[in-house]
């Protein structure tokens, strides 16, 4: 009996690593990096995610046009882009793809 109580408690503890994990991504989803806000870096991610990259949104567009380029570059060689999914070249290309007037040159 004392077996089933504990794998009852390590079911319930585990449920409850699985909530605060899955609040915490939408936590920092909501959270922005170098002046673009999580929605606008959402809308720029089927631009640069391999292997079928999709041309940038007008959404991606203007969210990228309020960007701290300075900020963004320094993201190029971070483990954190491909981490998400996101390929570094590609994004490097967004703001040229977007338009955008003096474009960074990281």
């Amino acid at each position: 009996m004392e077996h089933y109580y504990l794998a009852k408690n390590i079911v319930a503890l585990s449920l409850v690593a699985i909530v605060l994990s899955s609040a915490s991504i939408e936590v920092s989803q909501a959270q922005g990096i170098c002046n673009v806000s999580g929605e606008g870096l959402m809308s720029c991610k089927p631009s640069v995610t391999l292997p079928n990259p999709s041309a940038p949104t007008a959404q991606c567009c203007s969210a990228l046009s309020h960007a701290d380029m300075g900020c963004l570059c320094a993201y190029k060689n971070s483990q954190w882009l491909p981490s998400l999914g996101i390929d570094p070249k590609l994004a490097i290309q967004l703001p040229e793809k977007c338009k955008l007037p003096n474009p960074p040159r990281c």
